[in-house]
């Protein structure tokens, strides 16, 4: 039985082993956590959650195909209910026992075409051990970055400069003036937690405004609806300003512009400002309990000025201002032959390298939007390759891939869910094709990206995966019918003609012929 270096027990790392222990390879997970779960683990070693922290996704898309969370649980869980779902998940698949708890690889490098490790545990001598194969599942959200302001390093404020992921105790700031750095979705929610828990103060600075979404509109979750099969073919069909421009729409329908709340206005360009999310931010801005203020120009003391010339006394300041990649396990050729560096790695379809066989990355790109049901289906492509099951891509076609990363290095390199989730599904041969699906088509195509619906077809499929994604995709009242809205085929018939796909063009003219032009959902 083969061999597989894991590196990382966090979600990716899990769903890795699962699926590779089914396909016939023999998994040792390596993390230097006390437990599973990586992020979800608590472990500040590893992780960067903080005691009050919900999930942004939904307990339908914060989970694996095959596994729910248990009953009762929230619609957004709590960190400790994630943790104790991939503890089930990890127990249910028998993978406790190939699970090395608080070791450390320390290097990795390939000799004679095998893959060497060395790790160590706690305190113990350093382990020299070879495997045919390694996933590097070690996570987005390591290392963090702080900014380079003048001055903040001598930042004398009486609770001190950290990043988020070094955030753990609100209390601290009770009656504190808090100054929170940057726009994404960990300033932001610090920044809400804080307002919220009895902060003095708090102010938030960012280079640039983004867009934000709420977490819920109307009672139904923006990830059910931001993200979908028909966003994702309209992503790669439609020029680039149209599906900018319907994003817009959208992000104005649901959550209108952060002007409106008294924040700054962000870029009329979506792409250029970026979208973040978070339910209470602007709420808490429109009622003056959240102060926004341009970039930090410079920090002396207490003592922060900003790129207008205003200033503020803070006692305290949290960067939430984002991770960079952390490489240094990887030997200086491997580093070299995937010119990684600390926003970067070479990769085809962020998974395979040609020149490195038995070697393959689960979980390392930057994606907006739920990402447990993305790592299922990167993980069932790696294993269903290194096992047969599906063909490995040839050496061409990952060489292309390589250089077609390579030609958008200089671009932002977050993508969106539905980008991720067909690549993987579709290499892995488990993305539905919709035309042997006729009955499920709005659900499919316009509702959710719920996991259950990789199990439809392909390998692993499931018999009750028909019902299992009815319900899910139902259960905010997202498609409540089968029956496609008139807007609906409208879209599908652009579409069609956009593919220039003969046999996608009469599927959709059959299917929109009798469309109910007065159905309302």
């Amino acid at each position: 039985m083969p061999k597989v270096a894991i590196i990382g027990a966090g979600p990716a790392g899990l769903v890795s082993a699962r699926y590779l222990k089914s396909e016939g390879f023999e998994p040792v997970i390596f993390d230097r956590g006390r437990s599973v779960g990586g992020q979800w683990s608590g472990d500040p070693r590893c992780s960067s959650v903080w005691p009050s922290m919900r999930t942004n996704t939904t307990r339908i898309l914060t989970a694996f195909s095959d596994f729910p969370h248990a009953p009762g649980t929230h619609v957004y869980p709590r960190n400790q209910d994630v943790l104790a779902y991939l503890t089930r998940y990890a127990e249910t698949h028998g993978l406790i026992p190939q699970v090395r708890t608080e070791t450390r690889v320390e290097r990795i490098r390939r000799e004679h075409g095998l893959w060497t490790i060395e790790s160590r545990a706690a305190e113990g001598p350093t382990v020299r051990e070879t495997f045919t194969h390694v996933v590097l599942a070690t996570g987005r959200y390591q290392k963090p970055f702080m900014p380079d302001v003048p001055g903040l390093a001598s930042f004398s404020g009486e609770s001190g400069a950290i990043h988020t992921k070094a955030y753990k105790d609100p209390e601290r700031y009770r009656g504190k003036r808090v100054l929170v750095a940057g726009c994404a979705i960990s300033a932001l929610e610090v920044a809400s937690d804080l307002a919220m828990l009895g902060a003095a103060r708090v102010l938030t600075t960012n280079r640039k405004q983004r867009y934000i979404l709420p977490k819920l509109c109307a009672g139904v979750p923006t990830d059910h609806t931001a993200f979908s099969r028909f966003g994702g073919l309209a992503a790669e069909h439609f020029p680039l300003d149209a599906v900018a421009s319907a994003f817009k729409a959208f992000v104005l329908r649901i959550a209108g512009n952060p002007e409106q709340f008294g924040a700054p206005r962000p870029a009329d360009n979506i792409l250029e400002a970026g979208v973040s999310l978070c339910q209470h931010y602007l709420p808490l801005v429109a009622e003056g309990r959240i102060t926004i203020k341009p970039w930090m120009a410079g920090v002396s003391g207490q003592r922060v000025t900003f790129a207008d010339g205003t200033e503020e006394e803070v006692d305290a300041l949290i960067c939430g201002t984002g991770y960079v990649y952390d490489w240094d396990l990887l030997d200086d050729e491997l580093c070299g032959r995937l010119d990684a560096d600390a926003e970067h790695v070479d990769t085809h379809k962020f998974t395979f390298h040609p020149d490195l066989p038995g070697l393959a990355f689960v979980g390392l790109f930057h994606q907006v939007g739920p990402i447990l049901p993305v790592l299922e289906q990167q993980a069932r492509w790696v294993a269903y390759a290194w096992s047969g099951a599906r063909a490995m891509p040839s050496e061409s076609e990952m060489r292309t891939g390589v250089e077609a990363y390579r030609s958008r290095r200089h671009l932002p390199q977050l993508v969106p869910m539905h980008t991720t989730a067909r690549i993987f599904a579709g290499e892995a041969g488990v993305e539905p094709d919709v035309r042997e699906w006729p009955d499920l088509v709005r659900p499919l195509l316009f509702g959710p990206l719920a996991p259950i619906s990789y199990r439809l077809s392909g390998r692993d499929r499931l018999a009750d995966a028909r019902e299992g994604f009815l319900r899910d995709t139902a259960a905010f009242g997202v498609a409540p019918s089968l029956q496609l809205l008139p807007e609906q085929c409208t879209q599908l018939q652009t579409l069609a003609a956009a593919r220039r796909d003969l046999d996608f063009a009469a599927f959709v003219g059959q299917i929109t012929a009798g469309a109910s032009q007065t159905h309302v959902p």
